[in-house]
Parts: structure tokens; sequence; C-alpha cells
């Protein structure tokens, strides 16, 4: 894992109150078994694991040793390329598959869409977590190895090329949105700093809420559920 995509995620774990609300939105879809696609440092596998019997799966080996010492026993981590279709595991399928900031890192996004599609038992939700508006694409996306940011029109056509349909879609985090802007497109950094993350702890738990009855207009991520098409 390269310095900026790891201090990236160092970053993210501190802002606890931000992945609470994140998981807040998409927890009702947690059911079965649960197949975590890019578990990262581990910044989400833990309260995953609450929901479900979790596989957690990453390219980097770095990566999984770290989620490894987050989590118990029970949860299954390892070594796992969605665009290739490899995976420490065989022949199994998922109730739910979660995928956060992931497929923006992969080039074939539309056949990563594909395996994560073949990956769930008819009837089962994909959790999608994706960066949104090309216009906010700066030093920061970058540095940390993103192919690309997402318009909402663009994300539908990837899951209904993949047979799957969108339950709901919703935009994320207009405040970080604001900081993303300014940092990676008006400064021109690779990074976002420790003070910015400090301020964004303070204020997210006052503004952020505000985004739970009424939808902003700009985000830094959206937030898509589908659901694998049942079989006639």
């Amino acid at each position: 894992m390269d310095h900026a995509s790891l201090t990236t995620l160092e970053s993210m774990s501190q802002a606890l109150w931000y992945n609470r609300w994140t998981l807040g939105a998409f927890a009702q879809y947690l059911k079965g078994h649960i197949l975590e696609v890019g578990c990262g440092i581990g910044n989400f596998t833990p309260a995953l694991s609450t929901f479900g019997h979790v596989w957690s799966i990453d390219i980097d080996s770095h990566a999984t040793t770290h989620t490894k010492m987050k989590v118990s026993r029970h949860v299954k981590v390892g070594h796992g390329n969605i665009e290739q279709n490899t995976y420490f595991f065989k022949q199994r399928k998922f109730e739910t598959i979660v995928c956060l900031n992931v497929l923006e890192h992969i080039k074939d996004d539309a056949k990563a869409m594909r395996n994560m599609a073949n990956l769930l038992v008819p009837g089962g939700y994909l959790i999608l977590l994706v960066p949104i508006h090309p216009f906010l694409f700066g030093s920061i996306d970058t540095a940390i190895g993103h192919y690309r940011r997402y318009t909402s029109s663009a994300v539908t056509k990837l899951l209904q090329q993949a047979g799957l349909s969108t339950v709901k879609k919703k935009k994320l985090n207009a405040l970080g949105a604001i900081g993303w802007w300014m940092t990676g497109r008006l400064f021109r950094r690779r990074a976002v700093s420790d003070i910015q993350i400090r301020l964004f702890n303070l204020f997210s738990p006052i503004l952020l809420p505000f985004e739970n009855v009424i939808e902003p207009a700009w985000g830094t991520s959206i937030l898509v559920i589908a659901r694998k098409n049942k079989k006639i």
C-alpha cells in the first residue's frame, strides 16, 4: 500500500462519528453472510461483524494484516482481487456485499461490478460507496490512486449492466466536499491534514444529521443500495 493511501485511511480511522453515521445509512441491509470488498486497514470491519458472518478481502497484504489485528478470529480476512475474480475462499455466495471507497481504485470497474454481482445470491444486496462529482477530482484523488469520480447516472449504468437494480441512492457529506475541493483543487495538496480531520470531527455531528432529513445538492460520495435481480 502506498504512503498516500495509508495516510488517508489512517486519517479516516480518526473520523469516528462520520464512520458510525455512514454505517447507519446502510445498516438495515446488512444480513447473513457478508463480503467486504477492499477492507483497507479495517475501519469498518469490526462494526460489520456485528451484523453477520463477515469475509473481508483486500489486494494488499499489509491491509489484511492491519484488519486481522482489529477483529476476532470469527471474521475471515484474506487476499482477494475483485477485478481479477480471485479470492482466498472458494465457491461461496453472499447475502450482502459491502464495497466502500474501492471501485474508484479499479481500472476495469465494469468487470469488478459484474464479479460482485456474481458473488451475490439472487435478491442479495450490494452496498456501494464511491466518490461523486468529477469536478471535485484533484490532487488528493490522484495521490491516492483514484481513476475517476462518478456521476449518479454512471453508477446506475454500471449497476444495470451487471444485472443489479437500484434500491436507494443518496449523496453524502456536503461538509467534506467543501474541504475536498479546497484542499485538492484550490490548494492542490495531496492529503487532508490532521487539523482538517479534527475540525471535521468537531462540526460533522452538528451539520451531517441534517442530511438525514434533506439530501444535499453535493457531497464527497454517493451511497447506493442495489439488489441482484431474482431469477424467474
